[in-house]
């Protein structure tokens, strides 16, 4: 992790919260002390862990957490006061918001901190491998709305089609779909 935004209406618990995350290598920090500064910054731009220490100015901070978590792209560390502790965390927790009861224990943070960048990590991986999984499918529905073409204009059956495009991929030292887009810009 890298970056991080804290959203904190006092100095004391910026400074705090900035000192700890500085102390964990974060290089980037941004902070703000309202829930809407919070997300006008998070449409700008993304951040790898938000820590909001309720309550805010312009609300309790619990509907934040659980927007900035469902979004799926930051880790979201939310720390209340000790009596809210329970309530809130059966309240956010099942969108992956950690919560930290207040005064805030600096060993039990660094727990919290380990479990987002752990958590960060992970979702960060599981993304990659959907876009890639997903840049696999939009390539073969190319190919196959090509098989599709060459079977229809060109009279060849499905392993003939399927044989032409990978010999014609190796012939120009091209990937198959990059094939197929040449077919489908010739006949469409």
């Amino acid at each position: 992790m890298e970056s991080a935004l804290i959203v904190s209406s006092t100095e004391k618990s910026l400074a705090l919260l900035r000192e700890m995350l500085s102390a964990a290598s974060f290089r980037d920090i941004a902070t703000v002390k309202t829930g809407g500064e919070a997300r006008r910054l998070l449409l700008e731009r993304d951040y790898d862990l938000v820590v909001i220490n309720a309550p805010l100015r312009d609300e309790s901070g619990e509907s934040l957490s659980r927007q900035i978590a469902s979004q799926g792209v930051s880790q979201v560390i939310l720390v209340v006061k000790a009596e809210f502790f329970e309530e809130v965390s059966a309240e956010t927790e099942e969108y992956g918001v950690l919560t930290v009861a207040k005064p805030i224990n600096k060993t039990l943070f660094w727990y919290a901190l380990k479990l987002a960048r752990s958590a960060g990590s992970r979702l960060k991986n599981i993304q990659a491998e959907n876009t890639s999984l997903k840049q696999k499918i939009e390539d073969i529905r190319v190919i196959d709305r090509a098989k599709c073409i060459l079977i229809s204009y060109l009279r060849m059956s499905e392993p003939e089609a399927h044989r032409y495009l990978e010999k014609q991929a190796m012939d120009l030292r091209v990937p198959k779909r990059e094939v197929a887009e040449r077919i489908l810009k010739m006949y469409e």
